[in-house]
Formats: structure tokens, sequence, C-alpha cells
């Protein structure tokens, strides 16, 4: 276990969030799929018992014109406590605009 993840993050899920910006990336980026999907055998490594992989925006923009329904479930779990980690490849990811961010 890592000395940054205490037993209280481990009573928690595990959130691993994929996603892509394009249907291009969806069907020719295999590899970065299965990175971001190893993530939650990483989550498991780390201890953590409940992983919950959000994979519905996977073709979606972050630009802020379409929704991304995986995206709200992910900020709804950490707003209400329930996130024990977010596991992604690259946090600018999560969201790529000032509004999402602030949220």
């Amino acid at each position: 276990m890592s000395e940054k993840i205490s037993a209280e993050h481990l009573k928690r899920a595990a959130y691993v969030y994929i996603r892509q910006s394009s249907s291009y990336q969806v069907r020719f980026h295999l590899e970065g799929q299965r990175r971001q999907y190893g993530l939650a055998e990483r989550a498991r490594q780390l201890g953590f018992h409940e992983v919950v992989v959000i994979d519905e925006d996977l073709g979606r923009s972050g630009s802020g014109v379409q929704e991304r329904p995986g995206f709200g479930r992910l900020l709804a779990a950490v707003c209400q406590g329930l996130a024990g980690a977010v596991l992604a490849l690259e946090a600018s990811r999560l969201a790529r605009n000032n509004r999402d961010w602030h949220q």
C-alpha cells in the first residue's frame, strides 16, 4: 500500500475514469484504452476492494459542447465523499474547460 493511501481511503471505492475524445481515437488508439482499463487492476493492487470503471464518455469531447454523463457520475461521487481515489492517465483528461474544473 502507498503511504499516501490511508485505511480511510480504502473504505471507499476507487474510480477509474476512461475517456478518449473522438470516435477515431476509440477505434484506432487501442493501446491508450488498454492502459486506461489497466488502472482498475492498479487500484486493486493499491488495496481498493471496490473499483468503479466509468467509460461511457469514450468518444466524447471534453470541450463542453457535448454532455459527458460519466464525468457527471464521477463528479457526484467525489462531491458525496464516495471516492477514495480517482485514477486516470492524465488529470487534464478529466475536464477540458474551466467550468468543469471549478465544479
